[in-house]
């Protein structure tokens, strides 16, 4: 019954309980000893009630800012750029000891893939906005639709006082497959789709392709059907067992009415008057070579081909810097990922740090 203690304890490493509580894959339940006795401790559900006796209460709990000296609170300017999880969280902890962070997010609201990426069905916008409100509380400053590298500079930030920058903003773009026509009319993103259908009313009833087979392909996959799509079929490299998105999504995608079809790559989008009619995938015989590393063999003569008007690529993030970097000294390795301390996450550049999906890549 101490719901209230209990909260506290929770918020001690997570920031978001009640998002957790909704889409978490539950991979402590997984590592739960327990499950060797009998079955493990429902973590997820536990939270999610906790989280929930919080959201309806008269007076939430707002956890306690600790500043360890007698001054009050800190004066000193942190930018955090990025409204992501990642961001906000980062928000979250300075404003508990005696900071009073600015998040700075380019979208009209914060949230990153919370709001924009995750379907209202799976997790309510009100939930997140609730999550944030606590924060706001204990002294954090949001400023929406201020995209840094375009409306102002971390150089201008310095000026204006700022000593320190968190960067986490995340990998909002999306891969194509790179073959014949992949970019035709009727194709697109699925971060973008799925980022469309969470800013409002949408509503198309085309057939449907999704590429991938991992989480964020189940959600486009979907939302497509939810949206009216005349049918959805959802196509990927692997084998079912070896499927990246989660046994529980891979059901409730089937429940959706999605048809998923494994061992398949693209090959090409056939189109009319530049606009997607179909898309012909060739088998594929191998996902990954004897080390485990990703690397696909195909079988070109054999093939399908699966009528589509939208066709949406699941297959990969990436991150869009602009000219967020521009002028500083931060180094990259592996294409476009900032090199940083494995412990601080401190770049090169003394006063920039790096954080969640734009340092790890997408998990």
């Amino acid at each position: 019954g101490r719901y209230r203690d209990a909260l506290a304890l929770i918020k001690k490493e997570n920031p978001f309980p009640a998002v957790c509580g909704r889409i978490c894959n539950m991979r402590c339940e997984d590592a739960c000893t327990r499950g060797r006795i009998d079955r493990a401790v429902s973590i997820d559900a536990v939270k999610k009630f906790i989280a929930e006796q919080d959201l309806n209460a008269e007076h939430r709990y707002v956890p306690e800012i600790v500043v360890a000296s007698n001054r009050g609170r800190w004066k000193e300017k942190i930018a955090i750029i990025g409204g992501g999880p990642a961001g906000l969280s980062c928000a979250f902890y300075l404003a508990q000891m005696g900071y009073y962070p600015t998040v700075f997010e380019k979208n009209e609201k914060p949230g990153g893939m919370l709001t924009y990426g995750v379907p209202s069905y799976k997790l309510e916008k009100e939930v997140i906005d609730a999550e944030i409100e606590i924060m706001k509380e204990m002294g954090v400053e949001i400023r929406t639709g201020i995209e840094v590298g375009k409306d102002v500079t971390i150089q201008s930030l310095r000026q204006e006082g700022y000593k320190a920058f968190y960067i986490a903003i995340g990998c909002q773009g999306g891969k194509y497959p790179g073959v014949s026509n992949d970019h035709a009319e009727g194709t697109m993103i699925a971060v973008d789709f799925l980022n469309e259908a969470n800013c409002g009313a949408y509503r198309f009833d085309d057939e449907t392709v999704v590429v991938g087979g991992g989480n964020v392909a189940v959600d486009a996959a979907r939302v497509s059907a939810r949206s009216g799509a005349k049918k959805v079929t959802m196509v990927c490299l692997e084998s079912r067992d070896i499927m990246p998105a989660s046994k529980e999504e891979i059901e409730e995608a089937l429940e959706d009415g999605v048809i998923i079809e494994c061992g398949w790559g693209p090959k090409e989008i056939i189109v009319e008057d530049g606009k997607a009619k179909a898309v012909v995938f060739k088998k594929c015989t191998r996902v990954f070579d004897g080390n485990n590393k990703f690397s696909p063999l195909y079988d070109e003569n054999t093939t399908i081909t699966i009528p589509a008007t939208k066709v949406i690529y699941a297959i990969g993030q990436e991150i869009q810097w602009g000219r967020l970097l521009e002028g500083t000294k931060v180094k990259f390795w592996h294409g476009d990922y900032p090199v940083a301390d494995k412990l601080t996450y401190q770049t090169d550049e003394a006063d920039i740090f790096v954080g969640g999906d734009v340092y790890t890549g997408p998990k």
